[in-house]
């Protein structure tokens, strides 16, 4: 891997920071972007044979782009992986030729690998209810343990993405019964939250140690630094293994079991839509196949002809 030449690295920045500052990009997105157009820059090099400059990016051809895929494959890149990498790189390569007048139909012409959707894989409403007190025996500390269930009950009982719960300030609490969380690109959605989420949160409040200043965040680490991504999956994941769940009981399988029950409620799939804070419908339809792979699933079992065929 070659190093990226001082232009290159000045237009990846700015590129970065336009997304964040206009289009609103999360911090985590813009990191995964750097690092997916940072490894294809830093491969052309070697298989051009030459350095690599603005004005080089505009000679690429569409064999240049297979390489890099055939080359990200044999490194162990799924299908998936590499069809969000292609995409980071494209909108790259599109936004340096609309700023520099670079003809770049070939490069931006390349198709994205063909993938199977995986659909979300909820937690059942038992093992939530499980989980959740689960994780209240997991730290010794009374504090810690109200706290680490005060964030998986945001995640269930709300919907929230674990970025969105760990984004609360102390401004945000006592929390009301609704709140407005701002998203993926920037959207913001008005979010619901029920008593019990409320009162675990307030649990926490009352025993957390730490000052909880309006502009810091809520939920804090054992020093009292913002508590991590990794503390909260760390927590259910102990949780998880005592019970005996899956590996993809994860706290965002908390966001879809959200999802998916509402949906077993009969509830609205525009306004599931708007709870999870999705762009598109189509990301929301994923939980209606969930629940229609279930009800196949009955219907394989409990009918004489399913039960034949199995």
């Amino acid at each position: 891997m070659i190093p990226l030449s001082p232009a290159l690295q000045h237009a990846l920045e700015l590129w970065l920071s336009q997304l964040r500052a206009i289009d609103g990009r999360a911090e985590n997105t813009l990191e995964a972007y750097r690092r997916d157009v940072t490894g294809f820059l830093c491969f052309l090099p070697g298989h051009l044979g030459e350095s690599l400059g603005l004005a080089r990016l505009g000679t690429l051809t569409l064999p240049d782009m297979r390489a890099w895929m055939a080359h990200e494959r044999a490194g162990g890149v799924g299908a998936r992986s590499l069809a969000r990498q292609l995409s980071a790189v494209k909108g790259f390569l599109g936004w340096i030729a609309e700023r520099e007048g670079l003809e770049m139909s070939a490069p931006l012409s390349v198709r994205a690998p063909k993938y199977q959707r995986k659909l979300p894989r909820p937690v059942g409403r038992g093992a939530a209810r499980d989980l959740i007190e689960t994780v209240s025996l997991q730290h010794p500390e009374p504090w810690v343990a109200t706290r680490d269930v005060a964030v998986v009950t945001l995640l269930y009982g709300c919907g929230l993405r674990i970025s969105e719960a760990l984004a609360l300030t102390g401004a945000d609490a006592p929390l009301a019964e609704v709140l407005r969380i701002t998203g993926k690109g920037g959207r913001e959605r008005i979010v619901p939250v029920l008593p019990v989420a409320r009162a675990a949160v307030e649990d926490y409040r009352r025993d957390c140690p730490h000052q909880l200043d309006p502009a810091g965040p809520l939920f804090r680490s054992i020093r009292g630094k913002p508590l991590s991504r990794r503390a909260v999956a760390k927590v259910t994941e102990a949780a998880r293994m005592q019970l005996g769940l899956p590996s993809s009981c994860t706290p965002h399988a908390l966001r879809h079991s959200f999802a998916t029950h509402l949906m077993e409620a009969g509830g609205d799939l525009r306004t599931i839509q708007e709870l999870l804070g999705h762009a598109s419908l189509s990301t929301t339809q994923a939980y209606t196949a969930v629940d229609t792979a279930r009800l196949m699933d009955v219907y394989n079992r409990a009918h004489p002809q399913g039960r034949n065929r199995a």
